[in-house]
């Protein structure tokens, strides 16, 4: 996998297809990235201690590495 942390990449197939951003986080073992504000996943979380914040949280999900693509610079 030629694909490394911060490289920038646009994503090409799916949902999110044309949208680019930077690469947050890489999984060898799986062959997935996550990246910045691609594939966005709501999850819903309530308070468990005192402190914590329920609501709403916004996280990015893992994408397949063959369906991202690196951007030339």
């Amino acid at each position: 996998m030629n694909i490394k942390k911060n490289d920038l990449v646009v994503v090409i197939t799916g949902d999110d297809r044309g949208k680019t951003g930077p690469v947050i986080d890489v999984s060898l073992k799986k062959g997935k990235v996550k990246v910045q504000n691609v594939a966005i996943a709501s999850k819903h979380a309530r308070a468990r201690r005192q402190g914590e914040s329920s609501g709403i949280h916004k996280q990015e999900r893992w994408i397949d590495v063959s369906n991202v693509r690196l951007v030339e610079q």
